[in-house]
């Protein structure tokens, strides 16, 4: 049974060894050994022949890729690789892995050019000097064939396994039934979406309602079109940990087969500082045992790994223990053989997003379900930003070594200096101050060259500085009309002032495009999603992406929703609102007993509510939603809500209690929302309406509309949403503001709620 892998990934199956080392780091960025590799290969001139595609067939396996260069006059070929720092403390493993892949590399060359001998030469790229450092190695033919026979030989037990593991996953899943004796009301239409979208390699953008079963509606079809769409991987995506529950439950509600081994393996991909066991310790074999060896190690955790059908964050955690090397990398080797990926959006969707490296280097055919999806663009927004604080300079300062004094001192006067200039509290600027990034880049290259010769020496303040210089600088490169610059000063300038420097991303759609196509297909699903041209627009989402709206399972008869167009929540007319809204919180907490939430603006704005109405009426049981509670204040606050429980809850809307919890029957029985959701004004959100308005078609909306209608209203429907759970469900709705009654809010609330009633 044929199986095919890429070079590179067959090297690093069969050609490392030893620890686990992460001392010559940091490595370049990709756009960054990108720029090397087109640098290197503009030198060697016309003759030279670059990404020069290369196949051949061992056995039942065949082995792919594109060698970075082949010299025909010298008959050399290269193996091109970037870095920063000595040279000289790159670990030996790490050479060796380079050499494996540029030697299969050279023995498909010499097979299809029919070559009887082969120099092989490896290149290395200083990204701050530009120089080359080259190694090279004569060879002939037959020793370079010998060599990729043995790694092949070394494959070939697990590529057998691997091909009969997806012959019998497709096998599977062709048989595969729904769970349920039926579809619930428009889960068949969501289900039907995705399985099309799947088939035609197409994005489906898809608002359903909440209580309609989403996870197992798109889970589901997805899998039933992976053996006839050829999809390597199914990745659900998820904005909150509470995603990912949903998730799993709905993969464990599918038959499969786990005898002798699991037709279907899913896994869970965590977080570094969720998975990491020695947080305290360097990511190499001299401070963390769970390094050491690790490359030894993992061939017997690999292979038990394959044979767990849910391998969830407890479990990779509990088989990394078993053989005593780092859940986290675990979980970054066995992403390669999982079917199905549950994981965080910035997995696939950021600028060092893991898997969607993967898809790149691999050539997967993957399918995306991403969850929640009316939360991405906020997410986009941050993962696509970058900000630095000049405390954290001042940090780095102290703790830096001398040799890095005179780069940093340059930076800290550039930045006082632009500080001095700054117009106000808060500046949107025309671009990046010249002096100051300049300043920022010499540092920048500075500490890079000092942590590469000096990979040992621990000094955290400076190394987060770096970190997170070094994304600024990326997002500096991309810098256009999608993202904004700013500046916030507080204090005297003149003496010494607190300021952050940022670069804000207003359109994600630029950076997400290409995350959509590499992907085969791409379902995006939520219950709040008006209107789709909005989420088109600023998701970067193509133009033959298909929009549905599935109908609701509930009655108008199940919801009353009441409008209060007497009262004003805006923040001139808070304090005179407030008689207004206890009395109409305990009219209809009277009128049905029973337990209930109510959403404000803001945390003050709740506790001047609260306050109110518990002098007026100190007989109703009100709990509130805290600043910063932990999850067991939060369960704690979510555990009072039984079915014959009888109380208001007051929480901030857009907060942890307003989306993703599930209170259905009588544990909720109403919410008051007393604002209608939208951002609080600041400079840099209306320089955001203002440049939206700019690049945002008339279709989707003016900048208010995309700045601060549609997120508002999106958060209003998310909290009401948390009254309709089920069929069974009846509750009310009383919507706490005058602006309610316009038609342009209304055409954003759901369409299945009955005509508001005026109070």
């Amino acid at each position: 049974m044929p199986y095919a892998i890429a070079v590179r990934a067959l090297c690093e199956f069969t050609a490392r060894t030893g620890d686990l080392d992460l001392r010559f780091t940091p490595a370049p960025s990709a756009e960054e050994g990108m720029a090397g590799h087109l640098l290197v290969q503009g030198r060697r001139g016309a003759h030279y022949q670059a990404e020069l595609p290369l196949t051949a067939t061992v056995g039942e396996l065949t082995v792919r890729g594109r060698a970075d260069g082949y010299d025909p006059v010298r008959q050399r070929l290269e193996e091109i690789k970037t870095h920063k720092g000595d040279l000289a403390l790159q670990p030996a493993h790490h050479r060796a892995l380079h050499w494996a892949q540029a030697k299969v590399y050279g023995a498909l060359l010499c097979r299809e050019r029919g070559l009887q001998t082969l120099e092989v030469a490896l290149v290395y790229l200083d990204i701050g000097t530009q120089q080359e450092t080259v190694f090279c190695e004569q060879h002939t033919a037959d020793a370079l064939e010998a060599f990729l026979q043995t790694q092949c030989a070394r494959f070939a037990q697990w590529a057998q396994q691997e091909a009969a593991h997806r012959a019998t996953r497709d096998a599977a899943l062709h048989a595969l039934r729904f769970p349920h004796a039926d579809f619930r009301p428009g889960q068949r239409a969501l289900s039907e979406a995705v399985y099309r979208a799947a088939v035609q390699a197409r994005c489906l953008l898809a608002e359903a309602p909440t209580g309609l079963g989403k996870s197992i509606g798109t889970v589901f079809p997805l899998l039933k079109a992976m053996p006839s769409s050829g999809l390597d991987k199914l990745c659900f995506l998820t904005a909150k940990r509470s995603g990912r529950t949903q998730a799993w439950h709905a993969l464990k509600q599918l038959s499969m087969p786990a005898s002798p081994a699991p037709a279907l393996r899913a896994m869970e991909l965590l977080a570094r500082e969720r998975a990491c066991e020695h947080p305290d310790k360097a990511c190499h074999g001299e401070s963390c045992p769970l390094a050491r060896g690790f490359h030894d190690r993992l061939p017997a955790a690999r292979q038990a790994a394959v044979g767990i059908p849910v391998l969830d964050g407890p479990a990779l955690r509990a088989l990394a223990a078993e053989h005593g090397i780092c859940p986290y990398y675990l979980g970054q080797e066995m992403v390669r053989w999982a079917d199905v990926v549950i994981a965080d959006y910035n997995h696939y969707l950021d600028p060092y997003a893991l898997l969607y490296a993967h898809v790149q280097a691999q050539g997967w055919r993957v399918g995306l379900l991403l969850d929640e999806a009316h939360n991405l663009v906020d997410r986009a927004r941050q993962m696509y930003s970058a900000e630095l604080d000049h405390d954290a300079l001042r940090l780095a300062r102290r703790s830096a070594p001398k040799a890095l004094k005179r780069p940093l001192d340059q930076l800290h006067r550039a930045w006082l200096a632009q500080a001095r200039v700054a117009q106000a509290d808060h500046s949107v600027l025309p671009d990046l101050p010249a002096a100051w990034h300049g300043a920022l880049q010499r540092a920048t290259s500075a500490i890079g060259e000092y942590l590469g010769d000096h990979p040992t020496e621990v000094l955290p303040d400076l190394q987060a500085f770096y970190l997170n210089a070094l994304h600024f600088n990326r997002m500096a490169e991309t810098l256009g009309p999608h993202a904004l610059v700013d500046m916030q000063c507080d204090g005297d300038a003149h003496r010494a002032p607190h300021s952050v420097i940022g670069i804000r991303n207003v359109l994600p759609a630029p950076h997400l495009s290409p995350r959509w196509a590499l992907a085969h297909t791409v379902t995006l699903f939520s219950a709040t999603l008006q209107p789709p041209a909005y989420f088109l627009a600023m998701l970067g989402l193509p133009d033959n992406t298909v929009c549905i709206r599935v109908p609701a399972p509930f009655q108008a008869a199940q919801l009353s929703v009441q409008v209060a167009r007497e009262v004003s929540t805006r923040y001139a007319d808070r304090a005179r609102s407030l008689p207004a809204i206890v009395a109409l919180m305990a009219e209809t907490f009277h009128a049905r007993p029973g337990n209930y939430l109510a959403f404000f603006s803001s945390h003050a704005y709740l506790q001047s509510v609260a306050d109110a109405f518990s002098q007026a009426h100190p007989d109703v049981p009100v709990w509130r939603q805290q600043r910063s509670m932990n999850e067991a204040e939060q369960q704690a606050f979510l555990d009072r809500f039984t079915p014959e429980g009888q109380g208001i809850a007051f929480a901030v809307l857009g907060g942890s209690f307003s989306e993703g919890i599930d209170l259905p029957g009588t544990r909720l029985v109403g919410a008051f929302i007393a604002t209608l959701g939208l951002p609080q004004v600041s400079p840099l959100l209306e320089a955001m309406r203002d440049r939206l308005g700019q690049l945002v078609e008339r279709s989707v909306g003016d900048g208010h509309d995309c700045a601060y209608l549609y997120p508002g209203l999106q958060r209003v429907v998310q909290a009401a949403g948390r009254v309709i759970r089920t069929p069974q469900d009846h509750g009310v709705v009383v919507l706490m503001d005058d602006r309610y009654g316009r038609p342009a809010v209304q055409r954003l609330l759901p369409d299945w709620w009955p005509r508001a009633i005026n109070v």
